[in-house]
Parts: C-alpha cells; structure tokens; sequence
C-alpha cells in the first residue's frame, strides 16, 4: 500500500482560498463592530442658560386690605315725571346732558294754570274788599252803640261778618298760593344735579302727573358709590379697624383687566346684618367722580384697607406663578440655577404681592422669562433689563391677586372673591 496521500481533486484545492478569504472577512468585521459599538458616545452639550430678570425679595410696610369684586351705582336716581296734567310744549335739555339741581329741563302749556291762578286772585280781591267795607261798618256800630244809636244784636252781627270774611280771606290766599304751585310745575326743573338719560317722551304729547314713566331719568354720578360684599370672616377685622379711627377707611377701586386704581374713596357702610344665605356682608364706598372713569353698572374691584403691616415681605407681582398646587416661584441660588418654591400670597397691591410663606429677605426671584424656565435651569441676567421696579405684566398680577384664590389660614389679609 502506497503511503503518500493522494492529491487533492483540482476542484477542492480552488476552494481553499475562498474560504481562507472568507474567514479573514468575518474576523475584521466582527473586530471593527465590537470597536464601533464599544465606542463611547460624546457627551451632550450642556443647555444654554436661560436669560431671565431677577430681583430681591424686599421688606417693607405694606396696606393690609380685603378685597373683592363691586358693582358701581348711583348715588341718587330720580325719575322726572310731570306734576300736572297737560300739553308737553318744549323740552330744554339733550340726551346724554349734565346738568345741575334747579336746571329747566321741560315746559308744560301754562295757559289752563295762569286763568287759574288769575281767577283765584280776582275773588281774593273781591274778600279784600268785602273785608275792608265789614271793617268800616263795624267801626260805626262801635261809635253808634256808645250813643245807643243801634242795638247791641247788630254790633255782634257785624263782628261775626268781619270775622267771616277775614276767614274766607285767609282760603283765598291758600287758593291763590294753591294755583300758583301749579303754574309753577308747569316748568320741570332737575331735582338733583346729574346725567340725564335717554328722553322718554316727545314735545306735543299730553302728559300727566300719574304717568309710569316719567319724562327722563337723572343719575347722580359725581360723586358716585360702589357696592361690594365680603366675607363673614372678615367682619371683625374690618370692624376692628373702624373701631379704631375716627376717619372713614380708605377704599379703592381698581379696574378688573389693567388692574389700575380707578378713584380712590371712603367706605360710608357697613350693613347692619351678615347674610346668612352667603355667609357674606355688604359694604358701600363712595367715590368723587369728576373725571367719570366710574360708571353705574361697571364691575370694579374694591379694596378697603385696614391698616398698614410693618416688615412685609414683598416682590413684584410677577414672580409670583399659579400652578396646580397653588402659588411659587422660581428662586435662583448661589449656582444660577433655579428651583420651584411654593410661597403664600398674602395680597396684592399696586403690583406687589406681599409673601406671607416660602420666601425669605433677600432671595433671588425670578421677575421676567418664567415661560422659558424648568426646575433646574441655569439663568442669566438678562442685558434687556426688565420688570425690576415690581409693576409685572397685568397676567402676573391677575395670577397673583388673592380675589382669586385664598391664601392659608392665618394671613393678615385674606381673599374674598369667594367664600371662605
């Protein structure tokens, strides 16, 4: 038997580089791929800061105030109606006019009341007269019963005629003074001072004084009141504070979307009794209202303060942000980072919002570009400049206002947009 191996079939031996190639193939792929995928990733760049404004948490003495939602009203509103009966000649104001107590304002035809008036003078003459020949008469029977020149039945007689006529004298004055009132009231003059309304009634109609509507309406505007309520829990304090003054409390009223003082007035009432089926007391304060920025039937919101609370914190209006679990604020630290800090609104007032929890003297608030910040931001002092003076945007303000949402118990002011 021969020992030499055979030699391979020509088509085996080709195949051999094939697979050696092959193989050289699987090997640098799976070295190459265990590289790529064992390759750390480049980290992320970090985010910008975000540019924000910022300012200190102030300490100050502040108003303490309540504060809820009013309704404007008149003070006075008279409906002007005609006295007497007759024919509407002319009217002598337009529509939309101010005018004063005593201004003519319309005329009734006069001609029916001065034949009146005159008819009432003639027999009033006519007593006169009556009276004064009485009078003679009883003087010479008075001569005449000294001499026993007439009975003493006619001296008594003659007396009993002058007094008679010296009474139906006195009926002729009322008459006279009766009819003269009624041509008076042919002319129709304002009661008060005011802004008259729309006209009712049109020159040529024949009025009378039992009329329902009236010729016209005056509402007194100037000065003029707002009515509001709050809540029974903040009777003894403002009771506490009338208690305590001699002066009328100062009340504001501030516009509902610029959230501007509006006038500034006194409080003239403290109802006498808290509605038991609102658990709510109404109060009313009035305002002068020369410049008519108040009308009747306009809602306002009404503050009336109370007093002044020493070393209150305060901020702007705008840091203060609403979330679902109440009221924060984005403090930054010594980092420049931001964090999310639950605070209590106590009030606000002329864009700052006194903190009565979560923030101390001093912190570093978020004023402006909140829109922009998560818990954990880095921030930067925004070159723009910003909100620093504390007024905030009229949102913020809104947000902040403690007529729309309570602050926690034990606040020196409360809010009172509804009931505790």
């Amino acid at each position: 038997m021969d020992s030499t191996a055979a030699p391979l079939p020509p088509h085996r031996r080709s195949r051999w580089p094939m697979v050696l190639a092959l193989l050289v193939v699987i090997a640098l792929a799976v070295f190459f791929g265990r590289k790529l995928f064992t390759h750390e990733a480049p980290k992320a760049a970090a985010p910008p800061a975000v540019p924000v404004t910022t300012a200190k948490v102030a300490t100050e003495t502040v108003p303490v105030t309540r504060s809820n939602v009013g309704t404007v009203m008149t003070v006075a509103t008279v409906t002007v109606r005609s006295r007497v009966d007759g024919q509407l000649d002319r009217v002598d104001f337009k529509e939309g006019q101010d005018v004063k107590a005593g201004q003519v304002l319309a005329r009734i035809d006069p001609r029916t009341y001065q034949a009146q008036l005159e008819q009432a003078q003639a027999q009033k003459a006519k007593d006169e007269a009556q009276l004064a020949n009485a009078r003679a008469d009883l003087k010479r029977y008075g001569d005449l019963i000294k001499e026993d020149a007439t009975s003493q039945q006619t001296l008594d007689t003659q007396k009993a005629l002058v007094n008679q006529l010296t009474a139906a004298l006195k009926a002729d004055d009322a008459q006279v003074h009766f009819a003269q009132v009624q041509l008076d009231f042919t002319t129709i003059t304002a009661p008060i001072s005011g802004r008259i309304g729309a006209r009712l009634v049109d020159p040529g109609n024949i009025v009378h004084a039992t009329d329902a509507n009236g010729l016209l309406v005056i509402n007194q505007i100037d000065p003029i009141a707002v009515q509001f309520t709050l809540p029974e829990s903040s009777f003894q304090a403002v009771n506490k504070a009338l208690r305590g003054t001699q002066e009328p409390l100062q009340v504001q009223a501030i516009d509902r979307d610029t959230h501007e003082p509006l006038a500034s007035g006194k409080l003239v009432l403290l109802n006498n009794q808290i509605d038991v089926a609102t658990g709510t007391i109404a109060l009313k304060a009035q305002f002068p209202n020369g410049e008519h920025k108040l009308w009747p039937g306009q809602s306002v919101d009404a503050r009336v303060v109370l007093g002044q609370r020493a070393d209150a914190l305060t901020v702007p209006a705008a840091v203060v942000q609403r979330g679902p679990d109440g009221f924060f604020a984005y403090v930054v630290g010594d980092d420049e980072k931001v964090r999310v800090q639950p605070i209590g609104v106590a009030d606000t007032v002329n864009g700052k919002a006194t903190i009565d929890k979560g923030l101390n003297a001093g912190d570093r608030v978020v004023v402006d570009g909140q829109y922009k910040l998560t818990p954990g931001a880095r921030i930067v002092e925004s070159k723009q400049g910003g909100a620093l003076t504390g007024t905030g945007s009229a949102e913020a303000s809104a947000a902040a206002s403690p007529s729309s949402t309570a602050p926690s118990a034990g606040t020196a002011t409360v809010a009172t947009g509804a009931r505790p």
